[in-house]
């Protein structure tokens, strides 16, 4: 079930009325978001029905031996359970279809796992860790642990949030304004269109065609497909966050912000602060605080590399992943050493200093998107030696494409006050306005959206 495809709303709507109009009872209303969470799995599959709610009752009662026992050789067998537990799930969604094409080749075997569980994952294990380090207080409901760890706006690809935060909103008898509600039709509009308008249209009518065959291109152009494969991830992703996290208020639940402008990164460390920050803070705080050599002098740079290694490869099992995470954990320990010799940089005050930071950033960041995003090392070699080549001609660049470009990267860059204010604007009109928006919204991605919709890139992660 896609998150832009009219079932998917359909199926919102069915849950909000159902939700609401039970909003008195906290067992049934919980009740009705995990059966919510449960029909949504089983459109992938019907085993998700017992895959899923049995993980989650095996890390509610993990979490309660943690909660109520302070006997390490108690504590640590049932953090070790859940972790094996969802690693196994993270490990196995993710590659068994590629392990077994090692073994038949011409057989696909993307069928065995249709929704990958890292998402899932990385959220429960936010659960048990928490609680064996004393970092959250846990719920003894079964039923709000369960609606909390698989909620559906979060399963296919986040943000990320702390199961025991989720348990405290389901907890608290919900409440929904029409300024709530003018909030999440804002989201879940403007994610539409930065998916369709977007996303979307640059992959198919640039990126796409440029990573497929560079030697038909100039370097001018395969450099600008590249630029803008950086803005076509960036409005996908954070349109899928966007649809998430509107749909998700509309239940009176706050999911946190996953992108706060990343190409404006004075360095690659604000970049990671600032890009996909769910996934950025996962992998600081149950990853790289875990590994050994705090105190090491040397340990921490290591670490940083590991750390992103580890991501580049949760990514996929090759070489680009992983020359991708090798870039950007070498990137982070080179920060972090000037940061320690120099003192952490603040921030120069004449955009012209700061545009010396911004530029290179971001132009390193679309060099590593190039593994990232090539299906072959050899498809990133050549895309590499089509940029160097003395190549020009812009014939590829339709004036849609430029318009497509100049408007996403407005929108990159747009200022915070400026965002807040409108959806501060538009969630203060009536509902007859909110309407009329997504009916708007509708017709503009009929008329201008393409050929529908491609699966977020995410959610193959």
């Amino acid at each position: 079930m896609q998150t832009t495809s009219a079932t998917y709303f359909a199926f919102i709507v069915v849950a909000f009325f159902a939700y609401w109009s039970l909003s008195n009872s906290r067992i049934l209303r919980l009740a009705v978001i995990l059966f919510a969470n449960i029909f949504f799995c089983a459109r992938f599959g019907l085993f998700y029905v017992l895959l899923i709610p049995a993980a989650a009752a095996i890390d509610f009662l993990a979490g309660l031996g943690l909660m109520h026992s302070r006997n390490n050789w108690i504590r640590r067998p049932l953090l070790t359970l859940s972790l094996v537990m969802n690693l196994a799930l993270l490990i196995g969604s993710r590659h068994t279809g590629t392990i077994l094409a090692t073994f038949q080749p011409q057989t696909h075997w993307d069928w065995i796992f249709p929704l990958g569980l890292s998402f899932y994952a990385f959220q429960a294990l936010t659960y048990t860790i928490d609680l064996y380090r004393r970092d959250a207080e846990g719920t003894s409901s079964i039923l709000t642990h369960m609606a909390s760890v698989c909620f559906f706006p979060t399963m296919l690809a986040g943000p990320i949030t702390r199961v025991a935060d989720l348990a405290k909103q389901f907890e608290k008898a919900p409440k929904l304004s029409s300024s709530d509600g003018g909030r999440a039709f804002f989201l879940i509009g403007f994610g539409l269109l930065k998916k369709f308008l977007i996303a979307d249209y640059l992959a198919e009518n640039l990126v796409n065609l440029v990573f497929d065959t560079p030697k038909l291109y100039s370097g001018f152009e395969v450099f600008v497909g590249v630029l803008a494969y950086s803005l076509q991830l960036y409005y996908d992703f954070s349109g899928y966050t966007d649809i998430a996290r509107g749909a998700a208020q509309l239940f009176n639940i706050k999911l946190p912000i996953n992108f706060d402008r990343p190409y404006l990164s004075l360095d690659i460390a604000e970049f990671w602060r600032r890009w996909h920050i769910s996934f950025s803070n996962w992998l600081r705080d149950y990853l790289y605080y875990s590994l050994p050599g705090a105190r090491n002098k040397v340990m921490p740079y290591l670490n940083l590399i590991v750390t992103m290694l580890l991501g580049g490869l949760w990514h996929g099992i090759s070489w680009n992943f992983a020359i991708w995470g090798l870039l950007h954990g070498s990137a982070l320990a080179v920060v972090r050493g000037w940061q320690t010799l120099r003192g952490r940089w603040r921030p120069p005050v004449p955009w012209y200093k700061q545009a010396a930071a911004i530029l290179p950033t971001y132009l390193f960041v679309c060099f590593t998107w190039i593994f990232f995003r090539s299906a072959t090392l050899d498809q990133a070699t050549a895309i590499l030696r089509r940029i160097a080549s003395p190549t020009f001609a812009t014939s590829s660049l339709s004036p849609g494409i430029i318009a497509a470009l100049l408007v996403a990267a407005a929108g990159a860059v747009m200022p915070k006050k400026l965002y807040t204010s409108t959806i501060d604007f538009f969630s203060e009109t009536p509902v007859l306005v909110h309407a009329v928006a997504l009916a708007l919204i509708v017709i503009a991605i009929e008329s201008l959206g393409g050929r529908g919709s491609a699966p977020f890139v995410y959610s193959r992660f």
